[in-house]
């Protein structure tokens, strides 16, 4: 059952990484909300069958927990009525190429966490979990027509978003 175990940690943490990240906005969270998924898979390893059931679960567990902190966090945010700041990343690459990517890296990352959460998952799903419609379906639990509707409108507003440049929170 180790075996099972380590061979899926090895092939799905990578990718419930993106995925938490690209919803909550925060490498960290990301880890610590990965983290509690094998803790969940590892407890339910005796019910879930291996492969892609195995990686489809933890994708949606890892989803609700994202979804969850970010409630959390809204709610922290009304508490004190004020804007909460994540610290800026540190530019690692070098040079004036380097610096671009990394700030266009940003500025994608900045307008994606504009979106509504249900546009922001569907089209983090398909971008950076490289997930069919299909999949992403059995995952939401909602149909590939809704799928296909949200990803189409999520990229219509992301675009929106980056065009009028309403990216920056002061």
């Amino acid at each position: 059952m180790s075996e099972i175990f380590e061979l899926a940690y090895k092939d799905i943490y990578p990718l419930l990484v993106r995925v938490a990240y690209r919803i909550t906005g925060s490498m960290e969270v990301s880890e610590d909300l990965c983290q509690e998924a094998f803790v969940r898979y590892y407890e339910r390893l005796d019910k879930i069958p291996p492969g892609e059931q195995a990686k489809y679960w933890m994708i949606r567990v890892v989803k609700n927990l994202a979804y969850n902190h970010e409630k959390r966090k809204g709610r922290e945010r009304n508490a004190y009525q004020k804007h909460y700041h994540e610290p800026k990343p540190e530019v690692y690459n070098q040079g004036e190429q380097g610096l671009m990517q990394d700030e266009s890296k940003k500025l994608v990352q900045d307008a994606l966490m504009k979106l509504p959460y249900k546009m922001r998952v569907v089209l983090t799903l398909k971008e950076y979990a490289n997930l069919n419609y299909k999949q992403i379906g059995e995952i939401l639990k909602i149909s590939e027509g809704n799928v296909k509707i949200r990803v189409f409108r999520a990229r219509q507003k992301l675009s929106d978003i980056l065009d009028k440049g309403e990216i920056y929170v002061p």
